[in-house]
């Protein structure tokens, strides 16, 4: 049975980096993906897909929900560790509803957490503006990004909260402490 941690948070909460650095930590048990970067290798494959994907990404915009859940599913499935961390995934109602029927049905797979990293719009901005990884690191498209994610975080909240299911990490410490508490989180409810 695959273990799943999905963890959520604004462009430039480090929701990724925590992450990689929690697999990198416990590479023996615990797999990382980022939905992100799923759908940014398949953009650089040059694939029909990728450019599908590209022209979602590359606007700021979310990328169509068959694509995306087939993708994860599909990764968590492959992974050779048991303990998967999905970042990045739900960004909306509907990826989170589609992602909760099919787990409803799914035997190989368990959520056991949603963690959001929470940190303020300012706080995320800065991180964005200042990383300059790519195209999609600007003012406008930040902005889209932020109100894309906004939107529906209150329903997502809501719903992982009714279900016992979202724990709330402030993202905006030391990166050594953040990634110390998740890790922690993880390991105990493992």
């Amino acid at each position: 049975m695959k273990k799943l941690f999905l963890i959520i948070g604004a462009p430039g909460s480090g929701k990724t980096t925590d992450a990689s650095i929690i697999a990198k930590n416990n590479s023996d048990k615990i797999a990382h993906f980022s939905t992100g970067d799923l759908l940014r290798d398949e953009v650089s494959s040059g694939s029909e897909l990728g450019k599908t994907i590209n022209s979602y990404i590359s606007q700021g915009n979310l990328v169509p929900l068959e694509i995306v859940v087939s993708t994860i599913i599909s990764a968590i499935k492959k992974s050779a560790k048991d303990i998967i961390l999905i970042d990045g995934y739900p960004r909306s109602v509907e990826q989170m509803s589609t992602l909760d029927s099919i787990l409803k049905t799914e035997q190989e797979i368990k959520l056991v957490n949603v963690i959001e990293v929470s940190v303020s719009e300012q706080v995320a901005r800065e991180r964005v503006l200042g990383r300059n990884r790519g195209a999609d690191d600007n003012e406008s498209v930040f902005n889209n990004r932020m109100r894309v994610y906004s939107e529906p975080l209150g329903a997502i909240q809501s719903f992982y909260t009714t279900k016992r299911l979202l724990q709330v990490v402030n993202g905006e410490r030391d990166i050594n402490s953040i990634v110390s508490d998740m890790e922690t989180f993880i390991k105990a409810r493992i």
